[in-house]
C-alpha cells in the first residue's frame, strides 16, 4: 500500500455562482465519499479557491484510486480526476 495525491477539477455542470454543497449531486457526491472504504482517503477538500479539489488516499496502485473514484456521481457528471501520482509521506502521521 502507498499515498497517492488526487487533484480533480470541476466539470462543465458546475455553476460558478453557487456554493459547492448547493451544486448539483452533491448529496450524492457526499454520500459516495463518505461510503469509501475506511482508510482510503486520508485528507481531502477544496483548494486553490475551490477551483479545484485534492484527496490524500491510501491504495496499492493508481489504477485502484481511478478505479474507486469512478463512480463518484460528480466524475459521472464530468468532473475530472486529472492527476494521480505518487506521494511518500516524510513529515507527519497519516
Amino acid at each position: 500500500m502507498g499515498y497517492f495525491v488526487v487533484n480533480s477539477y470541476h466539470g462543465p455542470s458546475w455553476e460558478q455562482h453557487l456554493p459547492m454543497r448547493q451544486q448539483r449531486l452533491w448529496s450524492e457526491h457526499a454520500a459516495f465519499m463518505d461510503g469509501l472504504p475506511s482508510g482510503f482517503i486520508v485528507l481531502g477538500g477544496p483548494v486553490g479557491g475551490g477551483h479545484r479539489a485534492m484527496l490524500i488516499v491510501r491504495a496499492a496502485s493508481e489504477q485502484e484510486v481511478r478505479t474507486q473514484l469512478a463512480p463518484d456521481p460528480w466524475v459521472r457528471s464530468g468532473h475530472r480526476v486529472e492527476v494521480v501520482e505518487p506521494r511518500e509521506i516524510l513529515l507527519g502521521t497519516p
